[in-house]
């Protein structure tokens, strides 16, 4: 499912397309549902719950900063330049959730 949500949200990124809040809202909350179960799911026997949590906390909010520092970015770009960008970046995050999906990575 991570895999999936990964290709979803890429493809929306590639293909720019806007949901209407709710439901974008929806698919997100969704999507972070399976992901912080599947964090869970994969906690090592023995592993300290608090450590392991803030772990994984620290490393998808880094992620969020490389994604909002890329975003801010892109929009400096020429209007073109930045949608090319946004683009090209939603097709290689779709393209890493299916090297998710097939093993890969």
């Amino acid at each position: 499912m991570i895999g999936l949500s990964v290709v979803v949200i890429g493809l929306a990124a590639a293909f720019a397309k806007n949901l209407p809040l709710v439901l974008g809202m929806t698919v997100v909350g969704g999507f972070a549902l399976f992901h912080g179960f599947a964090h869970g799911a994969e906690m090592p026997l023995g592993a300290s719950a608090l450590g392991y949590g803030l772990g994984f906390v620290l490393a998808t909010s880094l992620l969020h900063l490389a994604g909002i520092a890329a975003g801010l970015g892109a929009a400096r770009l020429s209007s073109a330049q930045g949608d090319l960008a946004g683009r090209v970046g939603g097709g290689a995050i779709a393209a890493a959730g299916l090297a998710v999906m097939a093993g890969v990575l």
